[in-house]
Formats: structure tokens, C-alpha cells, sequence
């Protein structure tokens, strides 16, 4: 869909040095302020550039970024986008910046990378483990005491374990818990377990303070359609009543956080949790979406297709198409290393490069000499991948040369984006425009 209001572009506070050991950086470069990549010149069509290198459109970022904020706006609900797919600070700020209403970590580092990036509001979508996780947190809580933290909790043991680190660290404010259910992957099963789970919150003595109910619908996924359909539907219904009985437990008072939503099935969080959390009055459903903002050519494209087909997806009352509304933000550029048969091509990209758990990168276009060649791969298609090489099936008489760079579209962002320390951002002329720094560890 086109949008009318002018896109906010993206801003950088990581400030670092680049030179040369770093993929994408030149050859030659040396002591590189990261402030003034962009005034550069560098290119990743023309050749210049290291390749293998991953990119990202900052348009099209921005542009999924304000679009879905629109959405979730005009449904009443917020999001706390996943920090985990790209892990960089950068880009989790802009979201936040936009509107977003905090900011999710899959674990106790990457919440100590969002809070020192000035993050402050986190949800921990994760159990934390046992006595050694409890005790971590209650570290990192010393560390940042204005920081706002909502951690998961699936087990009367996990609860334990957290209220002895808070008992033992009397200074700290009180831990905010959300009761995690779940199907396919952690998560209490059923009610009565998710009852206990309260029970041992309440227990602490106000150690602990029962924040909300949370779940990832994703991993119920099911191999047939109907069937995910239904496990989700039940978990969240299952989800629906835990709310209640917290607000019935709790009473009126109290702030509640209703949280799920990935990339995938957010629309169908949204009907069945927004009509229960919009009547109570004073709790907020959060979804967690986070390859929503990057999209790609591959899962996330055949995902939306599948939102699309039940008209999961509106924009100013009007449904309207996921798939095309939102735009592939990632791409990856490789030379022609090798032609050594008329119907292949090698490129220097293989599975230390790109994604490959969920998909095939997908040829976009061929740029020789900086140029861009129209219709040059058509029906082109990578049917293996080696550690550092991409084996890439043409028709006969496709105009490919070594030498030639192939511009794909990548699958799968979340595990795409882990082999990179910089993600460069390019402007639409096809420039580095900035440099954002990664923090996978």
C-alpha cells in the first residue's frame, strides 16, 4: 500500500571503528569513524565493497515500521518488538522512538545490551532457569534500578528460584512476572499449572509481583494448516481465561500485561485477545513482532500470503494485503566466483554467509560493472550451498559473468542477520547511508 505521510528516516548513536577485518568494509580501510561511513561513496553492486555483504533498505525498514505502528495503533494495541532478530540497538531504538511500547530480549545479555543503548522498558520473553539465571537477573535489576523488567515464568520451580534472588537482595524493587502458557514449546500446558504458577507468585511475601499472562503462539505451528489454526485458537482461549482469573485474583487495581504476537500470526492474537483486554480497563496487550519490520523474499513472504488468505490484515478499516504492504528490507550481494558449466554459476556466499534453515536465498539481480542488468536471471534459482559457496542454477544462455554481482533476497531474517557485526544501511540510490552495529555475543 502506498502511505502518505513522509517516512522518519533512521538515526545512529552506536558510534564505533570499522576497518577492514569487518565483512562489507574495503580492503585498505583502516581506524574508519562508523559517523562518517556515509561519506564514503561505497557501494555493494559496484564491486567495491568485501562480498559477501548483508544490507539493509533503511526505506523499506522504516517503511514496515511505521506502517505496522499504524496498525497496532488503530487496533489499540502495542508492541514490543523482538530485539533479537538483528540486535542492534540502533534499530531497536528507532522502533521505540516511533512509538513502540518497549522492547523484548530472549535473555539476560541481550537485555544488558538494550539497557546500556537506553532501553529501559523490557519484557524477558524467556524463562530465565534455575538458582544461576535467578541470581543474574538480580545482578543486572542492581545494575539498572529504573529499568522496567517483565520476566517469563512457566514453573513453580522457576518462581522459586527467582523469589530466593529477590529475597536474598533485599534492595531491589520487586520482580514483574508474566505467567507464560504455551504449546509446542515452554510454557505451562494447562490452567491448573498456570494457577500454581500465581499461586508461588503471590506467595513471595511481594517479592514478586504477578505482571500478566504471555505466551508465543508461534511455536504451536502445526505441520497442516487446519490443525494450527486450532491449537492456536485453544491456546488462546486458554490465554483469555488466565487473564480473567488474574484480574479476578488481582482485583481492578492492578496493571496487567497480556503479551504475544510473533511475525506470523499476530492477527489472529489481536482478534481473540484485544475484545477480552480492551473491556478490562487498565491492562495492555503487547505483541512481540520483530522479522515483521525486516520482511524477506522467502518464510515471511509465503507466511503473509497465508495472513493474506484470511484477511488477517487491515489498514483504516479496509483489508488490505500483508504481503504487499510490507517490503524485504534485507538483501545480500555476492560475486560470480566461478561459470564451469553453462547451467551454473558460483557465487561467493555459502552457509557461513546467509540463512538457509527456512529457505534458499532468492536472486534478485545481476549488477555488472555497478550496472544493473534488467531481466537477467530470469528463472535463476540456488539449489545447494557449500560453506562459502552458493550454487546457482540458470537457464540456458543467461548472461552471467564472473565477476558479475547477484543481488539476493534472503529467508529467514532472524538467522540471517547473526553472522554480521554490521549491518549497513543503504539510501535509495543504493549507497551505504550508515553503519549499525550488532551484539549477538
Amino acid at each position: 500500500m502506498t502511505q502518505n505521510s513522509p517516512v522518519r528516516p533512521l538515526g545512529v548513536r552506536e558510534n564505533f571503528v570499522l576497518d577492514d577485518r569487518i565483512r562489507g568494509v574495503p580492503p585498505g580501510t583502516a581506524g574508519l569513524d562508523s559517523s562518517l561511513v556515509g561519506q564514503q561513496g561505497w557501494r555493494p553492486a559496484d564491486g567495491r565493497m568485501a562480498l559477501p555483504v548483508l544490507t539493509l533498505d533503511e526505506a523499506a525498514f522504516a517503511a514496515n515500521r511505521d506502517l505496522f505502528l499504524r496498525y497496532i495503533s488503530e487496533q489499540g494495541v502495542a508492541v514490543a518488538p523482538h530485539a533479537k532478530t538483528p540486535m542492534a540497538p540502533d534499530l531497536a531504538r528507532s522502533l521505540v522512538e516511533a512509538g513502540a511500547w518497549g522492547t523484548t530480549v530472549a535473555d539476560i545479555r541481550q537485555a544488558t545490551v538494550m539497557l546500556k543503548a537506553g532501553l529501559s522498558r523490557l519484557i524477558i520473553a524467556n524463562e530465565v532457569g534455575g538458582s544461576g539465571g535467578a541470581s543474574r537477573l538480580a545482578t543486572l535489576a542492581g545494575a539498572w534500578p529504573d529499568a522496567e523488567l517483565l520476566v517469563f515464568a512457566d514453573s513453580v520451580d522457576a518462581v522459586n528460584a527467582l523469589a530466593g534472588a529477590w529475597r536474598a537482595h533485599a534492595e531491589l524493587a520487586p520482580l514483574r512476572v508474566l505467567v507464560e502458557l504455551g504449546a509446542g514449546r515452554a510454557g505451562a500446558r494447562t490452567t491448573a499449572e498456570a494457577e500454581a504458577i500465581a499461586d508461588a507468585v503471590m506467595a513471595t511475601g511481594g517479592r514478586l509481583l504477578i505482571a500478566g499472562v504471555a505466551t508465543y503462539e508461534g511455536a504451536a505451528a502445526q505441520p497442516a494448516a487446519g490443525r494450527t489454526d486450532a491449537v492456536i485458537s485453544d491456546l488462546l482461549a486458554m490465554i483469555s481465561d488466565m487473564f480473567l482469573r488474574l484480574r479476578a485474583r488481582l482485583g481492578g487495581q492492578a496493571p496487567l500485561v497480556v503479551t504475544a504476537g510473533g511475525s506470523i500470526f499476530f492477527d489472529k492474537v489481536v482478534a481473540a485477545l484485544s475484545p477480552v483486554v480492551s473491556r478490562d480497563g487498565n491492562a495492555t496487550l503487547v505483541l512481540r513482532s520483530g522479522a515483521i519490520f525486516f520482511h524477506d523474499h522467502g518464510t515471511y513472504d509465503r507466511s503473509l500470503g497465508v495472513l493474506d488468505a484470511r484477511q488477517g490484515f487491515a489498514i483504516a478499516g479496509e483489508k488490505v494485503s500483508a504481503r504487499q504492504s510490507f517490503r524485504p528490507a534485507l538483501r545480500l550481494w555476492a560475486e560470480v566466483l566461478s561459470r564451469p558449466e553453462p547451467g551454473l554459476a558460483i557465487c561467493g556466499m555459502g552457509m557461513r554467509d546467509v540463512s538457509f534453515d527456512q529457505g534458499f536465498a532468492v536472486p534478485l539481480a545481476i549488477h555488472r560493472a555497478g550496472k544493473l542488468q534488467a531481466g537477467a536471471l530470469a528463472n535463476a534459482k540456488v539449489v545447494k550451498l557449500n560453506d562459502q559457496h552458493a550454487f546457482l542454477a540458470l537457464e540456458p544462455g543467461t548472461d552471467l559473468a564472473v565477476g558479475d554481482v547477484v543481488e539476493f533476497g534472503i529467508s529467514h531474517p532472524c538467522t540471517c542477520l547473526d553472522r554480521y557485526r554490521v549491518i549497513f544501511g543503504l539510501d535509495e540510490t543504493g549507497h551505504v547511508r550508515h553503519a549499525f552495529p550488532t551484539y549477538f555475543g
